[in-house]
């Protein structure tokens, strides 16, 4: 996959969290989805901790962008 492929999928899965609002979701749904939930924010953490691992192993820091 070519670079520019992958940021655009990156982006897109950050507007994609970035519509999700939990606080909205009723008690009930928040029960019943929650196990779930939780599987898909543990495996979100393990990924984006392995491709900042990857760029620190190259020397390189990740970092805040600054606000303008």
């Amino acid at each position: 996959m070519r670079t520019n492929d992958e940021m655009t999928r990156l982006q897109a899965a950050v507007s994609a969290l970035g519509d999700v609002n939990v606080s909205a979701w009723p008690e009930d749904t928040l029960k019943d989805q929650l196990g779930e939930l939780s599987a898909v924010l543990v495996a979100l953490d393990t990924l984006l901790t392995r491709v900042a691992e990857e760029v620190r192993a190259r020397g390189m820091r990740i970092e805040e962008p600054v606000s303008a």
